[in-house]
């Protein structure tokens, strides 16, 4: 049974669902929907819904022109599919191991114990995996833009709540926190994000453009 508590807001399901979301915050839905019943159970319902708004549409004959197309492209060779997306490995979802590409995070310090592991990044955000031991803190920081960061182990919190495996936490750019760490085992996070982070202390802000958050 589901335990989690902190799930995706609807918008962003339907975003989702739709094929709208750029590509880190889909990586994080698609991993919280294989963990929380509650979420996937909604985003059924949505592509349900949509598929049945589809069947009410009025149809329109094609053109000959591209009936023509159609039915040359139903004699081609079928394209090769895209490669399926990975099994569950360990504590990681099978989408967050397509992004790993079926290997092992490779950590990358950040100091003070905690580690990233850039997945991927563009002009449209980033998605990475973070590293918290037990007990330590991400620097305070407020958000230039959109923040999701889903917990694959342990659990952390901040003024906004505690966040266990398989939360959501959804921060825009008027919240400013410290995620500390629980005690235990480390917190082990996916964020994706769509602007850089705005740190408060200096060494933080000298240090982003190297870590690239």
């Amino acid at each position: 049974m589901s335990s989690v508590t902190h799930h995706i807001p609807e918008d962003i399901l339907q975003a989702y669902v739709s094929g709208a979301l750029p590509h880190g915050f889909a990586v994080v839905v698609a991993a919280h929907l294989s963990l929380c019943d509650a979420c996937r159970a909604t985003a059924e319902a949505q592509e349900a819904a949509a598929g049945a708004a589809l069947e009410t549409l009025e149809t329109v004959a094609p053109s000959a022109d591209l009936r023509a197309r159609t039915l040359a492209l139903l004699d081609a060779p079928p394209a090769e599919t895209g490669v399926p997306v990975p099994a569950p490995s360990g504590i990681y979802p099978g989408a967050v191991m397509a992004e790993l590409k079926n290997r092992p995070p490779r950590w990358r310090s950040l100091g003070a114990g905690i580690r990233q592991d850039i997945l991927s990044a563009g002009p449209e955000g980033s998605v990475r995996l973070l590293y918290i031991p037990g007990g330590k803190a991400v620097p305070d920081h407020g958000h230039n833009g959109l923040e999701m960061t889903l917990v694959l182990q342990g659990s952390f919190h901040d003024h906004t709540g505690r966040f266990g495996r398989g939360d959501v936490q959804v921060v825009e750019s008027d919240i400013e926190h410290t995620p500390m760490a629980d005690d235990g085992p480390p917190c082990i996070c996916l964020a994706a994000t769509d602007a850089p982070l705005r740190f408060n202390a200096l060494v933080p802000r000298l240090l982003q453009r190297v870590f690239r958050i």
